[in-house]
């Protein structure tokens, strides 16, 4: 199980191009991508974004990809007229107007970068992205390896929180019968108390007990709850990604948890199920982390 906040970054030249590749993600119902690369290579995004599909499949998912060719045979460098004429009549216009040095030269007029057009050599798309696969390799694998790591400890958090509501069920178990013989004692007092003298149909009061005990059983719940409680394990166990079985499978454990607490009539199986549903809540809140 692997959370959804994550961070990866590689650095390294390969065949005379510097490439840089760095990825983050934070949490996110789907998977969004943004991916920026140098303007001219462009059509590696979509490259990139099929990459990453392979091994991330939720969160908010930020990459940035920097690259820098040494080749000196790689760019066509080509002085652009029109730019450089206007740059020098603007600087001889400055010069005959305020009477100031005329020191124009080509050093000074090359300091205007926009005078130059940079075109690179056209290259086979796919051998340019070959290039950058072991600097995004590497940089997935950390990104990957840190997701684990975060996992791991949500898991840990949410196992811990799993057996705490495991031992408030047991309590549960153990209290919810008491809450019918309970119910019976009192029902008896109350008719004695208002019946006094009187013969008192037993097969009556058995058959209210009967109808509130049905009312108050919390079996079907409670088989339930450990149903999607081992289920619940199971699938943290598991490497891919689950979130949202999780969450539906949380939805439903809050579904019994309720029903329970709508039953029985408790002061202390009260108080079990405010604890369960208090579990609960925060593993619905570490869920929104999880992929």
């Amino acid at each position: 199980m692997r959370s959804m906040t994550g961070y990866g970054r590689c650095e390294m030249t390969v065949d005379g191009m510097d490439v840089s590749v760095e990825i983050k993600s934070v949490n996110h119902r789907f998977a969004d991508y943004s991916i920026r690369v140098p303007r001219y290579y462009g059509f590696m995004e979509e490259l990139v974004k099929k990459f990453l599909q392979q091994y991330i499949s939720r969160g908010k998912v930020d990459v940035y990809v920097s690259i820098s060719d040494k080749n000196d045979d790689s760019k066509v460098i080509t002085l652009n007229t029109a730019m450089a004429e206007g740059y020098i009549n603007a600087m001889r216009e400055l010069v005959d107007k305020y009477g100031i040095k005329d020191d124009i030269s080509a050093s000074s007029i090359s300091r205007f970068s926009d005078i130059f057009d940079v075109e690179y050599k056209e290259e086979d798309e796919e051998t340019i992205f070959a290039r950058i696969i072991p600097a995004l390799e590497e940089a997935k694998e950390k990104f990957i390896n840190m997701r684990k790591r975060e996992g791991d400890k949500l898991t840990a958090d949410m196992l811990m929180r799993k057996a705490i509501i495991e031992e408030k069920l047991a309590k549960v178990e153990e209290l919810a019968p008491n809450t019918v013989d309970e119910y019976k004692a009192k029902l008896e007092a109350r008719i004695s108390e208002l019946m006094e003298g009187i013969t008192i149909d037993e097969s009556r009061v058995m058959t209210e007990i009967a109808i509130y005990a049905d009312k108050l059983c919390v079996t079907e719940e409670t088989v339930r709850l450990h149903s999607h409680l081992k289920e619940f394990e199971h699938i943290l166990s598991k490497e891919e990604a689950a979130g949202r079985r999780l969450d539906f499978l949380l939805q439903e454990m809050n579904r019994e948890v309720n029903t329970m607490g709508s039953k029985c009539n408790d002061l202390e199986i009260g108080k079990c199920v405010v604890d369960m549903k208090t579990e609960l809540e925060k593993i619905r809140e570490q869920l929104q982390n999880l992929e």
